[in-house]
């Protein structure tokens, strides 16, 4: 089932992106070579926390850290440990939720690792590009498959490849609510969208071929050939005419770029 949001429901969204938005950018000062992916981990909880918001994965299945953070080949899940430490070259993804007042956030973004090469330096602006495209059509009466559309003609035409077996989804009170929301599809098919609906939507775009594999952990997703993944998202509101970027207030479609 969909649930479509009330204006109260919406401004209480709001206040979750809002927060979720003001620790993702904390968290981006922290990333750096040396630091461990269990440091990050635990600063990430403490500010959620911090907040009286609560850590969304924390516990979410049985996964047990407060956000997922994944390298390089790994596309999304991937735990944080002690044992993992950040290495200069490498890309990070850095996924992560919370509950305010009973209602969720989420949003992930994919960062260089001190000095990067410019083909994973291009894979993070595309993937981000592919972000914005798809959520450019999430208007009311558009339909669900014009967001994978946008998405997956902007990656390819630049030769990369659309994780097809992880997806977008519904979001509100749960983390996860219907409907799924794909990185690919066709334009005009689908669920009809309305205004009030919110979705994450969350390309997850790689160097390489789109075909993902889990590893022992049941948690973390790699690419099956080895290549660099890129992740990012933020969850996004329905509306007539424009979207809403609820995890990153204040986003203008119509501003040029640099100015938004």
């Amino acid at each position: 089932m969909i649930f479509v949001k009330n204006s109260a429901q919406l401004d209480k969204m709001r206040a979750a992106g809002r927060l979720l938005y003001e620790i993702m950018q904390r968290l981006r000062e922290v990333i750096k070579p040396g630091e461990t992916t269990a440091a990050i981990d635990a600063y990430a909880e403490e500010q959620i926390r911090r907040h009286r918001a609560v850590p969304s994965f924390l516990g979410y299945q049985g996964y047990p850290k407060s956000i997922c953070t994944s390298i390089d080949d790994e596309v999304v899940h991937g735990i944080p440990s002690d044992q993992v430490i950040l290495k200069e070259g490498s890309i990070l993804s850095l996924d992560c939720g919370l509950i305010l007042d009973g209602w969720q956030a989420d949003s992930a973004f994919t960062v260089p690792i001190g000095r990067i090469g410019p083909e994973k330096q291009k894979l993070i602006e595309v993937t981000e590009a592919c972000f914005f495209a798809g959520a450019r059509a999430a208007v009311a009466d558009s339909r669900l498959g014009d967001i994978g559309y946008a998405v997956q003609q902007l990656a390819e035409s630049q030769g990369y490849g659309v994780v097809r077996d992880l997806t977008g989804h519904g979001i509100g009170r749960n983390m996860h609510e219907d409907p799924s929301v794909p990185n690919y599809g066709v334009a005009g098919h689908g669920v009809r969208l309305k205004a009030g609906m919110t979705l994450a939507i969350e390309p997850m775009i790689t160097l390489g071929a789109w075909q993902v594999r889990q590893m022992e952990d049941g948690w973390t997703m790699k690419t099956l050939d080895g290549s660099p993944c890129a992740h990012y998202e933020h969850t996004v509101a329905v509306a007539a005419g424009k979207p809403e970027i609820l995890t990153l207030p204040g986003y203008n479609f119509d501003a040029p770029a640099g100015v938004r």
